[in-house]
């Protein structure tokens, strides 16, 4: 046996901060591939054919502790769950035994020789060993059947048959004691009750090649499964889904695709076209093999404080695995479904062993490390590895991450910013500049920030002020809010209200099949407005009751509808290549912008900067507009509406890309907007400077058809951080949540249906849920701190296709239009 050696790295890292091999093992015989065993203090694998080595790392000096009993090859070795006594369990085709490392250390110290407790004889070839989490019970799983084995009394409780094939890995439950679920060569796993021998569930075929690893995850009750062509099939476990598919990953994309985030320069710009080419050809490069098996599976946990060093954003720990191939081994994130870090362990110079054919690695928490056993995959060396995971992630985050962008600003406006100039003389936006110039000047340029260098970018962290300041334009306005909020008295435990669980009224907007496109309550949560495929807006009183304002004149399918700040003003874009404006009160347009001003539809249209501007999207670009608006009634023409607009800036979509959807701020002076492409792009404008601030790329499968912040209430209060996660939704590919400030996908809903449709999404004002209608006549709402839905609603009749929350009461309105009690919020 080696001595311990540092690895050094190819890439000119310093990769003894990263990976130690701390033993190497050269085996009389070749090494095929089989069940290995790695704990927190030791490591456990087969050695020359029929030997049992175990390594720990407490006593250097007596690292190597070699079991015989065995006549025949071992195959498959598994430790306990229980730290005192450590239990150890091998098989072989001719025994199945159980070891006491206490007693075998006692031995060897006494000059005796280990024995051990055989459980079983001839079984037949055991590809898998399991303890229950008692360790009373041993899970061995022989050919194509699992034989229950009582550690105690060594006689079988129960033989579960009915996979096809050989099964090559077990797990029993954690929180349900008496289910165990396998995985055989026959590609399907199978949910078993082996306190009465009886088969609970059986899936179809999941895959091309068998399966090879299974893993449960306790904390978000996942069911994670690994075949030999490196995909990954993620189950919910949770009672009433039915073991439902959440996602499958091809785990050969994902490292190209975490090749090519690594490589991008900035998150200012789109990679270069060499650089582009470049990542290509590192992922077919390092593709010699035409697949990445998935060798094991096993429990990453990443704590509090170094996944937040790390960019992930995390409540308590984050939920990850160990996914072990034959090329290295990578942490896979259960809440976004993508990698957090790859380790190949060819990039590492001296490293004995560059192909695995098998693997066991797990994590320990105390020093955030983990140890990894190899055996080879063409040699007979096994070899075990450190991995510290605070230098392996440091070293692999996304570039983005030294660049923090917020929505809450930390720099007062440039001179030669957008949202300084353009102001149309004696229009409604003049105000809002002169009272945010007066303030200004009133504090010497400190209203934001609280420190005397300002930095212009305004990418700093966030000032310590209050978020929504009172506004003293609107006469009783802080009045009139805290009555609301006596009015309704929100709870800050998400948990001490139900989530909607009844219908509470229904309203049919339109005749046939005319469907309701696009909903929003106003800020003060009285009215609602809703945009229909009927050419038409209608406005309603937020209980559903009374006749609804109906805003007629455009002639196509209405895209978008949106409240000004104050509720006076009603923007709706449609189909027809306009864009108007209408009084809430008279149901009148007071702006209309047709087709002269825009060369192409708009998409998405908006208030912005507190009712200073409107922004909007029409073609490839988003453009700013300063707009006036002339509330005289002129009995002539009042046809012709009298308000007025002009252009500001227009900003163009990196890659001439058509922006299908964007997002911004109104209820309080923010800088940034956020669009989505057709390129399936994600750009943050900063309007303070007038440019693009960041770009994701390839951040859906397919386009994004909605991209939606959350924005809170004045009703309720969140924290800072927050108001920086936004959501982005594309048919087919999901809903997933980002962090502006990393620009990091952190976690991913999935289980609705929406393969056709666009249809909406929405934050509750809590900023604790997600709601998003799908395509299965069910609206679903998601808690931020699990990737599956907690609540379903019923009572439509088709496609769900608007969501919105009302700010002011607990309810939650849905397109077509059903409106549900919503107490959590």
């Amino acid at each position: 046996m080696e001595e311990p050696q540092e690895i050094s790295s190819t890439d000119g890292g310093c990769a003894g901060d990263i990976v130690i091999e701390k033993f190497l093992v050269e085996s009389k015989m070749p090494t095929p591939p089989a069940q290995l065993a790695c704990g927190r203090q030791h490591c456990a694998f087969p050695l020359h054919g029929n030997e049992l080595c175990v390594w720990t790392a407490e006593d250097p000096s007596q690292q190597l502790l070699v079991l015989r009993g065995h006549h025949q090859p071992i195959s498959a070795v598994a430790f306990g769950n229980a730290a005192a006594p450590l239990l150890m369990c091998s098989a072989s085709p001719d025994y199945v035994i159980m070891w006491s490392l206490d007693e075998c250390r006692e031995n060897v110290l006494e000059g005796l020789s280990p024995r051990g407790t055989v459980l079983g004889v001839l079984l037949g070839k055991v590809l898998c060993l399991r303890f229950s989490p008692d360790d009373r019970v041993i899970a061995v799983c022989a050919g194509s059947k699992i034989l229950v084995l009582d550690s105690e009394s060594r006689s079988t409780l129960a033989a579960l048959e009915g996979h096809q094939g050989p099964v090559t890995a077990a797990e029993f439950c954690a929180w349900q004691a008496h289910v165990i679920i396998s995985v055989s060569e026959d590609r399907s796993f199978k949910v078993w009750d082996h306190h009465v021998g009886s088969l609970i569930y059986s899936s179809p075929v999941l895959a091309a090649s068998p399966l090879l690893s299974l893993a449960i995850n306790e904390g978000s009750e996942q069911l994670v499964t690994g075949c030999a062509e490196g995909q990954l099939c993620i189950f919910s476990l949770v009672d009433g889904h039915h073991y439902r598919c959440v996602t499958r990953v091809d785990l050969r994309k994902k490292r190209e695709s975490f090749s090519t985030r690594r490589l991008e320069p900035n998150p200012g710009s789109l990679p270069a076209e060499s650089q582009l080419s470049s990542a290509n050809e590192l992922g077919k490069g390092d593709e010699a093999e035409a697949t990445l098996p998935v060798l094991g599976l096993a429990r990453c946990d990443l704590a509090l404080g170094l996944s937040s060093e790390c960019g992930l954003v995390s409540s308590g720990k984050t939920s990850c695995l160990w996914i072990g191939s034959s090329a290295g081994l990578f942490i896979f994130n259960l809440a976004n479904f993508e990698l957090e870090a790859v380790l190949h362990y060819k990039d590492f110079r001296n490293l004995s062993i560059q192909v695995a054919g098998s693997c066991a690695v797990m994590s320990k928490t105390s020093d955030e490390k983990a140890f990894c056993v190899l055996t080879s995959m063409f040699g007979n060396r096994i070899a075990g590895l450190e991995v510290n995971l605070a230098a392996l992630l440091r070293r692999q985050r996304h570039p983005a991450l030294g660049t923090r962008l917020s929505v809450l600003p930390s720099s007062c406006v440039l001179p030669t910013s957008p949202l300084h100039f353009g102001t149309v003389k004696g229009s409604s936006a003049e105000p809002a500049c002169r009272k945010q110039s007066a303030a200004r000047s009133a504090v010497k340029d400190q209203a934001l920030v609280f420190h005397s260098k300002v930095r212009s970018s305004g990418y700093a962290s966030a000032p310590h002020a209050t978020m929504f300041s009172p506004k003293t334009n609107i006469k009783n306005d802080c009045k009139r809010a805290s009555e609301r909020k006596n009015r309704y008295k929100w709870k800050d435990s998400p948990a001490q209200n139900p989530l909607p669980t009844r219908l509470s009224r229904r309203l049919a907007v339109a005749e046939g099949r005319a469907a309701v496109r696009c909903v929003q309550f106003s800020g003060d949560g009285k009215r609602l407005a809703c945009g229909s495929a009927n050419h038409l807006a209608l406005a309603f009183d937020a209980d559903l009751t009374g006749t609804p304002a109906v805003f007629t004149g455009h002639d196509g399918a209405v895209n978008s509808v949106c409240w000004s700040h104050d509720g006076r003003w009603l923007l709706s874009a449609s189909q027809d290549g306009t864009l108007r404006v209408w009084s809430a009160r008279r149901t009148e347009a007071v702006l209309c912008l047709g087709k002269d001003v825009f060369p192409k539809p708009v998409q998405a249209a908006q208030f912005y900067y507190i009712d200073t501007f409107i922004l909007l999207s029409s073609g490839p670009a988003v453009q700013l507009l300063t707009y006036h608006i002339d509330a005289r009634q002129d009995d002539m023409r009042r046809y012709k509406p009298r308000g007025r607009c002009r252009a500001v800036v227009k900003l163009p979509m990196t890659g001439a890309a058509e922006v299908t959807s964007l997002s911004a701020t109104n209820d309080f002076y923010s800088y940034l907007v956020l669009t989505a492409g057709r390129n399936r792009t994600l750009e943050v404008f900063d309007l303070n400077v007038g440019c693009s601030a960041a770009v994701i790329v390839g951040a859906h499968s397919r386009p994004v058809h909605q991209i939606c912040q959350n924005k809170g209430s004045s009703f309720t209060t969140q924290p800072s951080q927050l108001y920086n996660l936004f959501a982005t939704r594309a048919i087919g590919d999901g809903i997933r949540l980002w962090d502006l400030r990393t620009l990091r996908c952190e976690r991913r809903f999935e289980g609705h249906l929406n393969r056709c449709y666009p249809c909406g999404i929405a934050f509750s004002p809590c900023g604790r849920y997600v709601a998003c209608g799908a395509e299965d006549r069910h609206a679903y709402v998601y808690e931020m701190g699990s990737s599956t839905f907690c609540h379903r609603l019923s009572g439509h009749t088709d496609t769900v296709t608007g969501v919105a929350f009302s700010p002011s009461a607990p309810q939650m309105l849905t397109g077509k239009i059903h409106l549900g009690q919503y107490g959590a919020v």
